[in-house]
């Protein structure tokens, strides 16, 4: 168990018989003390945002003075990595500690995929729960929701966040680009009028809502760039079809204002009691509606006011920590799913604004790339009652939240489960300067980092995703990078080092295998 109360010196002072006796019954009351209180854990964790997105990063075209508060009173790291370079995969290995591609169906879901987390798993909320934490998630959730065959969105949908570890859960089922647009409290719709079902197809036009691909006309918020032109919501065109549930609709503009008053009444109404909150924010993942209030006020189009939108939003519950007087002994853990993409669907004025600004920073790559900037995100650890400010260079990954959260606990790791999380309490607390030895990125196909080289398997396919612009790693042969010397990956040694690629390549095949005694094998 990680907490303890300060050393008491209990031992008889050489003074007068009451001085004594007050001493005594002191030092009685220190032995007889409980544990200090484990610490509160807030997880804010946003959607497409890159390593080069915040000032805190580097970024000069636009400020994130909340986010450049937790890195200033935390540990910022600047090898934090995801597991994966699209939203669904790294948010399941994030929360059940294992790969996941480790396990079919992981992929970026539709809108009405049932839930791919076995509810019989050990989850990081699940996990803490056990050891007595009450647990809420607010926010994109984009892991399916309900039995086979997807959920029944008139009725409460079983399972979802609340079987798998949540006590309390206030959700968008997938992505603001996809339908249905309602939120989900506890299992059911908000605001649901059960005379007017909701009914949501991913292969097929279902009743009579308008479609940006027929109506073009009613685009009257965003219009598409490439796909999401099918049902049409609040102005906006979305991936698959809905109709019905118009009393639950979401208005894209109110959604971060929704969210984080969610989030902060939850801090509220459990300050009394170890909790643990996982805030996912939707920003800046497309359709990039913000507020009305926070329209032009970064200069770079719909992304950057999106990403003003979540600074604020989370300076909402750093507020709400100070004035609970919960700040000290809360460990806000600040992250990103994936790297950043630019135009990923709508014409937003994204890529004609975006000016000087690099929302990749030094990296290459981005959302769907193997290279850098598709995996590797901001990581930031902030609790002052126990982390020192400062900078590590540390390897990390979200991965290793569930074991490093269990050992923070005092919990044992259940046999079989979290397979590929290690414990890193020491590194995230900023007294281990190395962290993990090496880490699988994922995008589709294989890359391994291992201490300061980065090896990407061979693999066919484009170069580039046309549609976003985004360098994808793509190559019939072998690449080699030495990212302490060359962080954005533009010199490939492989040629001149066959025999370290060869030996990367059969550790990345022992830990895809998962072989027990291999290098870097995880212990299933």
């Amino acid at each position: 168990m990680l907490f303890r109360w300060p050393k008491v010196d209990c031992r008889r002072p050489n003074v007068g018989v009451v001085f004594m006796a007050v001493a005594l019954l002191w030092c009685s009351a220190w032995a007889g003390a409980q544990p200090a209180a484990p610490p509160n854990i807030v997880l804010i964790n946003m959607d497409d945002l890159g390593y080069g997105d915040t000032s805190a990063y580097g970024a000069t075209t636009i400020k994130t003075p909340q986010i450049d508060r937790i890195a200033r009173e935390g540990l910022r790291f600047t090898n934090g990595y995801a597991t994966s370079a699209t939203c669904t995969p790294s948010r399941f290995s994030m929360l059940t500690g294992k790969y996941a591609w480790r396990q079919e169906g992981t992929g970026v879901l539709p809108g009405n995929a049932a839930l791919i987390i076995d509810p019989a798993r050990t989850t990081l909320p699940a996990l803490l729960r056990s050891a007595g934490y009450h647990t809420g998630v607010v926010g994109k959730w984009h892991l399916g929701l309900g039995g086979a065959g997807g959920p029944d969105w008139n009725q409460r949908i079983s399972p979802g966040p609340n079987e798998i570890g949540f006590a309390y859960s206030f959700i968008m089922a997938a992505t603001g680009d996809r339908v249905p647009t309602v939120y989900v409290e506890d299992g059911r719709v908000v605001g649901l009028d059960p005379k007017d079902p909701i009914r949501v197809d991913y292969e097929k036009p279902i009743g009579d809502w308008p479609t940006g691909k027929a109506n073009p006309e009613l685009l009257t918020t965003q219009r598409p760039s490439h796909g999401h032109d099918q049902t049409i919501v609040n102005g906006v065109s979305r991936i698959g079809y809905m109709t019905g549930g118009k009393a639950a609709l979401w208005r894209d503009q109110d959604m971060a204002d929704t969210f984080t008053r969610k989030a902060v009444s939850y801090i509220e109404q459990h300050q009394r009691e170890p909790f643990f909150l996982y805030f996912a924010t939707h920003d800046p993942h497309v359709p990039r509606v913000p507020h009305e209030r926070f329209v032009g006020k970064s200069g770079m189009g719909p992304r950057g006011d999106a990403i003003l939108q979540s600074d604020w939003s989370i300076g909402q519950l750093l507020d709400t920590l100070d004035r609970l007087k919960l700040a000290g002994n809360t460990l806000v853990i600040f992250t990103s799913d994936n790297g950043p993409v630019v135009d990923d669907g709508y014409v937003d004025q994204a890529v004609e604004k975006l000016g000087t600004h690099k929302p990749w920073g030094p990296l290459r790559g981005g959302k769907y790339s193997r290279f850098e900037a598709g995996t590797r995100v901001p990581f930031v650890v902030r609790w002052p009652a126990r982390v020192r400010p400062g900078v590590s260079d540390a390897l990390v990954s979200q991965v290793d939240l569930l074991a490093s959260m269990a050992a923070l606990v005092g919990k044992a790791v259940p046999s079989g489960e979290a397979p590929d999380s290690v414990n890193q309490l020491k590194a995230l607390l900023g007294e281990d300067p190395k962290g993990r030895d090496h880490i699988v990125e994922h995008a589709g196909r294989f890359a391994l980092r291992d201490g300061r080289w980065k090896y990407i398997e061979p693999s066919e396919g484009p170069r580039r995703n046309e549609q976003t612009n985004t360098e994808l790693a793509n190559d019939p042969a072998p690449q080699l990078y030495d990212l302490d010397a060359d962080i954005g990956e533009t010199k490939n040694l492989a040629a001149q080092q066959p025999e370290r690629v060869k030996a990367m390549a059969a550790r990345l095949v022992a830990i895809r295998q998962g072989r027990a005694g291999s290098p870097g094998a995880p212990k299933l």
